[in-house]
């Protein structure tokens, strides 16, 4: 009988699914992708990138205010925004993205009923830490799981 590998958990194939939808991302100070599922089911992605009809980060430049580019919108609610777009309920899903959400977006996934979210890098600067402990305190008050998937 032939040996098989042992698959990938979902975790860890959906994070490789949102690895290549940050590769479409186009601000050139970072590139985020964000993938919504239910069910193991792919219900959205986004990644992070100037609004429709708008120039992008990569053909203008960043537009930096208070150390945020300010032209693009973040992956999670991209991801968030395609979904709504197409008329596709999100209540109860998990997220998947490449960074740990800021605060408005974790206060946005909160208000949809989103259940779970899967993070690769807690990425904050140091002048944020206030913002990101608050941001896990609204989490954890609000029963959404958090999970830390280093590979």
């Amino acid at each position: 009988m032939e040996q098989f590998e042992k698959r990938e958990s979902w975790d860890h194939y959906f994070m490789r699914l949102v690895e290549a939808v940050a590769s479409r991302a186009t601000c050139t100070r970072r590139k985020f992708g964000a993938l919504l599922t239910r069910e193991n089911m792919i219900l959205s992605t986004g990644y992070n990138g100037s609004a429709r009809g708008l120039a992008h980060c990569t053909e203008v430049g960043c537009k930096i205010i208070n150390n945020h580019c300010v032209r693009t919108i973040h992956a999670e609610q991209n991801a968030i925004i395609s979904a709504a777009r197409n008329g596709i309920n999100v209540n109860g899903a998990t997220i998947y993205t490449l960074g740990f959400p800021c605060l408005i977006c974790a206060k946005l996934l909160i208000n949809l009923g989103i259940k779970r979210v899967v993070f690769r890098e807690l990425y904050f600067k140091p002048e944020y830490k206030e913002e990101l402990e608050f941001t896990q305190e609204l989490f954890r008050d609000t029963g959404v799981e958090t999970v830390h998937l280093k590979d």
